[in-house]
């Protein structure tokens, strides 16, 4: 518990967005979830390619590698490609539910992890 209160003191602005989009992602797949293999063999899939050609892109032969960046460059195309197949045809505008209920809870989740964040680094800030 040490490590995680830590971890979201020195969380930066960008990785906190990462993560709200990963919140983002899992209250929708809560919502939405489908069992069929075939999409998420497909999002596997895409995530290989699409995620080889990521780490290609930011890679230098001499840098050290982040094993947490190369995992997010494979996991952010399949959430997409899954997130894509889970939402078809079910009314959403852009990534919005059009159930108002669904995008409020997604919402939720999100501000109740950063006001986490915030509360931290308030206490912790005051602590010293």
């Amino acid at each position: 518990m040490k490590g995680l209160i830590q971890y979201l003191y020195q969380i930066k602005l960008d990785k906190a967005i990462l993560w709200c989009y990963l919140i983002w992602y899992s209250t929708i797949v809560y919502f939405y979830f489908d069992p069929a293999l075939k999409i998420w063999i497909n999002a596997i899939g895409i995530s290989a390619v699409i995620g080889t050609g990521l780490l290609l892109s930011v890679s230098s032969g001499a840098a050290e590698k982040n094993h947490w960046q190369t995992f997010r460059l494979y996991l952010m195309p399949f959430c997409v490609s899954s997130f894509s197949s889970l939402i078809k045809d079910r009314g959403f505008f852009v990534f919005l539910s059009p159930k108002t209920s669904e995008t409020i809870a997604s919402t939720l989740c999100c501000a109740l992890f950063l006001s986490t964040i915030w509360v931290i680094k308030t206490v912790k800030n005051r602590a010293a």
